[in-house]
């Protein structure tokens, strides 16, 4: 096999595939990846045996083959290339030379028919939905998926499509986030809403390599496995198995108090508050809404810290306690100007959605602090 590229064509390449190693792989040839050459160019695939990441790349190639080369050291050999054009050539024993300008590495690969035949979805829905408005809203929801395993199904996040809406759904069992796009989709035939749960980290991956464009990325969705295009890439993956939690259940119906204040403000006395949270013992932070102001609190034998701003209430003042960390993450995934939130008491869950609208919903469940 030998072929000639951009070397930086090559890393990029490698960059996405690569993100499918397992850290610790089943197999030695799991840790590689897959290097096709045809005519029509380069193919890279790696996986960890449930996660498969695909690109095709533009290449000159002068003798089609298969290789499959040691995947983090030939990204790192690639990084560290002087750039412009780079030639590998692969001979029988499966070794690698690598060139580029006055630059020569060999590489000891492994026999390709080793590597497993990687699982296709055959048949499935077909969605369509815009690179970056997918990128936005899993990179808004990741946060919350749950990492414990005791609960698999919570360390995926829940993708329900109905005709002219699709949601993304995450919770943990301490707070829920859910991301929504609305434009119409073809749904099959005689099926009102498609599910499926994506692993978490599946789509921690798939938000680092989609680009900031708004051609589509299509979603084939089969019983077990979903498969993501986009431009020259290609990711496949298992979908767990299981029934998602009913979240419908979890959200209050109404609410007694809402509370309005300015986003970045709120943000801003948070993370000063969350300082002196993070040396007590619970990591609480205090709201208080009252008289259309808004005061923050956090204490700890170190210190203590006082934030006082204004916010326009409606309804009942309210009192309520909050992980720091819990809190900020939600505050910190929304891009508004102003801050939404819904209480009904002290001890129930608070929601974070827009004024207007219904573009993402948060909830978070508050800390019961005895007075």
């Amino acid at each position: 096999m030998q072929f000639t590229m951009n070397a930086q064509d090559l890393l990029d390449g490698l960059n996405t595939v690569t993100r499918a190693l397992a850290a610790r792989p089943a197999k030695q040839i799991l840790e590689g990846v897959l290097v096709e050459a045809s005519a029509e160019g380069i193919n890279l695939t790696c996986s960890d045996g449930s996660l498969t990441i695909e690109s095709v790349l533009n290449a000159d190639v002068r003798e089609p083959g298969r290789v499959v080369l040691p995947g983090k050291l030939l990204t790192e050999l690639v990084r560290k290339l002087p750039g412009g054009m780079v030639t590998i050539k692969v001979n029988e024993n499966h070794s690698a030379s690598i060139h580029c300008m006055s630059s020569k590495s060999n590489l000891a690969g492994m026999n390709p028919m080793e590597y497993p035949e990687m699982a296709e979805v055959e048949s499935g829905a077909t969605i369509k939905i815009p690179q970056n408005k997918l990128k936005e809203m899993i990179s808004r929801v990741v946060f919350a998926i749950a990492t414990d395993e005791s609960r698999q199904i919570l360390t995926g996040c829940l993708l329900e499509i109905v005709q002219d809406e699709a949601r993304l759904v995450a919770l943990d069992g301490f707070r829920l986030a859910m991301q929504k796009v609305f434009q119409p989709f073809e749904l099959p035939e005689n099926v009102e809403t498609l599910k499926a749960v994506i692993p978490g980290r599946v789509l921690n991956e798939l938000s680092k390599i989609l680009p900031e464009e708004e051609e589509f990325c299509t979603l084939l969705l089969g019983k077990t496995r979903m498969q993501a295009t986009f431009g020259n890439t290609r990711l496949s993956t298992v979908l767990l198995a299981g029934e998602y939690i009913d979240y419908r259940k979890i959200l209050p119906p109404a609410f007694k108090t809402q509370a309005m204040a300015d986003r970045a403000a709120v943000q801003n006395a948070i993370d000063r508050a969350s300082l002196m949270a993070r040396e007590g013992k619970n990591n609480l932070i205090r709201m208080r809404f009252a008289d259309n102001s808004l005061l923050i609190t956090s204490n700890a034998e170190l210190g203590d810290v006082r934030e006082e701003m204004d916010a326009t209430l409606s309804g009942e003042p309210i009192e309520i306690a909050f992980n720091a960390k819990y809190i900020t993450d939600v505050i910190r995934n929304i891009s508004e100007d102003s801050l939404c939130m819904k209480f009904n008491s002290s001890v129930s869950p608070c929601v974070v959605c827009p004024k207007e609208g219904e573009g993402y919903l948060y909830l978070i469940l508050p800390v019961r602090v005895f007075q």
